[in-house]
């Protein structure tokens, strides 16, 4: 919340919720919010939906994305995924209220 001449500027929360996949065998799909973005340089952050445990990447070196997709292919210092983005919410637009 922001306080700015005497206003109070409402909240906007996007949850994206997504499936990222380890490349390669027998690994195990991680469903969850998108916490931290995927960026060059920083690590990925997916919180579980208990709200308790998030799961975090090494950091980014690359990410490419298919075109007209919603499907993200990232690398990371040690291993390769793929993040598919399942729903995006907009959802609390101006649930703070003054």
């Amino acid at each position: 919340m922001q306080l700015v001449l005497g206003r109070v500027m409402r909240a906007t929360i996007r949850a994206v919720q997504v499936v990222l996949r380890k490349l390669g065998r027998g690994s195990r799909a991680v469903v969850g919010r998108l916490v931290r973005a995927p960026r060059k340089g920083s690590v990925i952050v997916i919180e579980f939906s208990d709200g308790m445990h998030e799961y975090v990447t090494t950091p980014v070196k690359r990410v490419l994305r298919l075109a007209g997709r919603e499907v993200f292919y990232i690398e990371t210092v040690n291993s390769r995924y793929r993040l598919e983005v399942r729903g995006r919410e907009v959802a609390l637009d101006g649930a703070v209220g003054g």
